[in-house]
């Protein structure tokens, strides 16, 4: 093990990340009714240009108006692009007015560290000329061949960040992909086109205490194929699936939720390697295999994700 380490900057339950149009009051209300475990209100591309000011004004409304807290919910916004001129507005506004209100902020088309520096920057300097009690974090979606040529350095940069996104639908445009889908498998690859993108991002954020999280899958009609996506995804070690309709929220929270087997054998993983060890015994047998300290941590990543589901399920989500 080497003797630099980066410990996990936040954890939080993940596994559903509902996206909701701020343009759209009636959505929102619905969204902390729903199962998801965190919510981010759209003011990017969801949101029409002409709407984008209302928008803003709805979700400043809605962070101040709704108990996100009190429904189990962590609550985000994504702003518009650093190359837009609203980008500036929506942090300076919605931190100003609803920044004690707010979780994280999910900043699109991250292609170098100073993007989210810029971001921050904004967000430190509101914080305190409005004494928030609060410290907001952010989130990174990478979604460019920019962003994921720097992922690692994006990951490293001293920041707010909590976690990172991959932005499947954009990354497949700017990359000139020959799909017009978003999240699918093309049938002309032999495999999962996504793979190798999924799993650098998530090599960068668990080497950096980072929450791995999938984005999107554009066929809400196809819950089979949401799902095999979702299962790919936990198998690299992805926290979480974006939901861009309710539909999805169920689908994400079975997947990344331990079944009650996984949970059992992790308690009983742990126990056997105790008694291992009060013997002087560094490895153990459980149900006819080995088991050592990498398996113990294999199990408290199982529980530790339970504990939380637990946690969210006692406060309302």
């Amino acid at each position: 093990m080497s003797y630099t380490l980066y410990p996990v900057r936040k954890q939080r339950l993940q596994r559903s990340y509902l996206a909701v149009p701020g343009s759209n009051p009636t959505m929102i209300d619905r969204a902390i009714k729903s199962a998801a475990d965190y919510v981010f209100l759209d003011c990017e591309d969801a949101v029409a240009p002409p709407d984008k000011e209302q928008a803003r004004k709805n979700i400043i409304q809605a962070l101040n108006d709704l108990d996100w807290k009190g429904a189990g919910k962590s609550v985000s916004v994504r702003i518009n692009g650093l190359d837009t001129h609203y980008m500036y507005r929506d942090v300076v506004d919605i931190m100003e007015q609803a920044g004690s209100r707010l979780d994280t902020i999910l900043i699109p088309k991250v292609g170098v560290p100073a993007d989210v520096y810029m971001v921050e920057c904004l967000m430190s300097q509101i914080e305190v000329a409005k004494s928030l009690p609060n410290r907001v974090g952010t989130e990174a979606l990478i979604e460019t061949p920019l962003g994921m040529a720097n992922v690692e350095a994006i990951a490293a940069a001293p920041s707010r960040l909590e976690s990172m996104h991959f932005g499947v639908a954009d990354y497949a445009a700017f990359n000139k992909a020959r799909t017009v889908v978003i999240g699918g498998l093309n049938p002309d690859y032999p495999g999962d086109q996504w793979h190798f993108a999924l799993s650098r991002m998530t090599v960068s954020c668990r080497a950096y205490g980072l929450r791995p999280i999938d984005g999107p899958f554009g066929d809400f009609s196809d819950p089979d194929g949401y799902t095999a996506a979702a299962r790919r995804a936990a198998a690299l070690g992805i926290e979480g699936k974006w939901a861009i309709h309710p539909s999805q929220i169920e689908l994400a929270n079975a997947v990344f939720s331990p079944l009650p087997a996984e949970v059992d054998k992790a308690h009983r993983i742990i126990a056997a390697l105790k008694e291992a060890e009060a013997q002087g015994k560094g490895a153990a047998s459980l149900d006819g295999k080995m088991i050592d300290a990498a398996s113990e941590k294999m199990a408290r990543n199982i529980l530790i994700v339970a504990d939380a589901i637990k946690a969210s399920a006692a406060k309302g989500g």
